[in-house]
């Protein structure tokens, strides 16, 4: 109940301050929330990096390996078109030349 007491007393003094105050309020208080978020997720950036470092220095898996399974797998989250993704890299590759020398 308090939570939402003070989401109420928020949204009201909101409602009394001018629009940029208002603007640089909400600005601030997503910079709060995304560094605390940032803090909490820390320990899991150095556990991802540990992972990786684990799986090259074995010989599982090369960086580029490594990054090409994690981009494959962030397209399949988001459902993308694999034949879009194809010829936009076409676009590109015909655009700028191929990388693979």
């Amino acid at each position: 109940m308090s939570t939402t007491n003070n989401m109420l007393r928020e949204v009201e003094d909101t409602e009394k301050m001018t629009e940029e105050q208002q603007k640089e309020h909400y600005v601030i208080n997503y910079l709060k929330s995304l560094i605390a978020i940032e803090h909490a997720i820390e320990p899991y950036k150095e556990q991802k990096k540990d992972l990786r470092k684990e799986y090259m220095e074995n010989g599982w898996l090369t960086r580029g390996e490594i990054w090409s399974t994690v981009k494959a797998y962030r397209l399949y989250e988001r459902d993308a078109d694999i034949d879009d993704l194809n010829d936009m890299f076409e676009i590109v590759e015909k655009q700028f030349g191929s990388k693979n020398v």
